[in-house]
């Protein structure tokens, strides 16, 4: 065998270079739709300029990986910058070759370099990206409702009016709502302009119904949901309506799209794709039992870039202090350890003894505080020298809610 030819990694910027990334990336998803490839002369529209990145083999574009810039919400609520990863395609001839490991390290290179603390990503296989310091820190719930079963408490919250939205206007809405009303959840990401753009071009390639309901008086709407009914074909047999984006981040809000949905005449099931763990559906209904967990999913997989000054923005509940040596083998000035506690983080002198030892992955797990230390020291992914120190960890990474982004990209 020869020796191995490094590709060349850099950022994509023509129109040309741009589109053939997009018709690349879903050649490597195999499945996806004719909307994925980029309309000619539109790749402004959807793909932030410098941050596309190439892979070439002998001239030849086999890799590519893109991202958003943004904010990402930590507990307390500080809002920090983030590289939204997405597109992270190989062609099928050249996987198995390093292609993904060249590109993603660059990327995070260069978003770390661009001042990002933290990077995230939606994994499309669960055994990628955690050798690049990616670890699960949210995850996401799939919930269906039986609406013949699903009457709601007497005490649910009041709510406002819902009105359905209309083509013309309806994405402009709801990004307005969504930016207006962003929630301190920790997870919380913006959607980009980018990101919108897709979803409109998304909806105007199918020709399936999709509905877009807001909940609020015009111009002080607070929440929306997106639905479409299920197999049409069927639809007076077993008819299901599924609510691929819910987002109601009030009580009056959620209550008023709840109430608007389990309204919806001739529908006998309602599939929410995507909640977060602690929503609160099923206890807003009489028969508890009328939502039913289907699946439980991975969502955010998070990658810390700046370690010092992702954990100095963060807030820290409980008492105590913990030693927490962290190991990072792609940045290695994030490696050390750390003195965290309800009054902030310090960096300790080389040599200090650590009470507790993780590599940065499963510390990005457990950054945003949906993930115990109990459980990952109870897996093997926390080193304990000091048992006591666990406990104290837990309490001071908690946070009153779960993490969750409620955005895929």
């Amino acid at each position: 065998m020869g020796e191995r030819v490094e590709p060349e990694i850099r950022i994509l910027e023509s129109e040309a270079e741009l589109g053939e990334a997009a018709a690349l990336f879903r050649t490597a998803m195999v499945a996806l739709p004719s909307w994925w490839e980029l309309p000619e002369g539109a790749a402004s529209r959807f793909l932030e300029p410098g941050r596309t990145w190439g892979s070439f083999l002998d001239g030849m574009l086999v890799g590519t990986v893109d991202a958003t810039s943004g904010r990402l919400t930590l507990p307390g609520g500080a809002r920090i910058p983030h590289a939204a990863v997405t597109h992270v395609g190989v062609l099928p001839t050249h996987t198995r070759r390093g292609v993904v490991s060249g590109l993603v390290r660059r990327q995070l290179s260069d978003a770390r370099d661009r001042g990002e603390l933290v990077a995230t990503l939606r994994a499309s296989e669960a055994t990628i990206y955690g050798r690049f310091g990616y670890g699960v820190a949210s995850t996401s719930v799939s919930v269906e409702v039986d609406v013949r079963r699903a009457a709601l408490r007497p005490d649910v919250p009041e709510s406002g009016p819902v009105r359905l939205l209309t083509r013309p206007d309806r994405w402009e809405v709801l990004a307005e709502i969504h930016s207006r009303h962003l929630p301190s959840r920790p997870g919380t990401i913006d959607r980009s302009g980018y990101w919108w753009n897709s979803q409109r071009r998304r909806a105007d390639s199918i020709t399936e119904p999709m509905y877009v309901v807001v909940h609020g008086e015009p111009g002080q709407e607070n929440g929306f949901a997106c639905y479409r009914p299920l197999d049409t074909q069927r639809w007076f047999t077993g008819r299901t309506v599924a609510v691929d984006d819910f987002f109601a981040p009030s009580p009056e809000a959620h209550a008023g799209l709840l109430r608007f949905l389990l309204g919806l005449d001739l529908v006998e099931k309602l599939r929410f794709a995507a909640l977060p763990e602690d929503d609160t559906l099923a206890l807003l209904l009489r028969d508890p039992r009328a939502a039913e967990i289907r699946s439980v999913s991975d969502e955010t997989w998070l990658r810390i870039l700046d370690l010092e000054r992702a954990l100095a923005a963060r807030t820290w509940r409980g008492s105590g202090s913990v030693g927490v040596e962290v190991t990072d083998s792609l940045f290695r000035d994030n490696s050390g350890t750390f003195e965290i506690s309800p009054d902030g983080v310090r960096r300790c002198s080389a040599g200090t003894e650590a009470d507790l030892s993780v590599d940065v992955a499963d510390l990005g797990a457990l950054l945003l505080g949906g993930v115990s230390w109990q459980r990952m020291a109870a897996a093997g992914r926390v080193r304990v020298h000091r048992p006591e120190a666990v406990d104290t960890a837990d309490l001071l990474f908690s946070w009153p809610c779960v993490p969750f982004a409620g955005t895929s990209f």
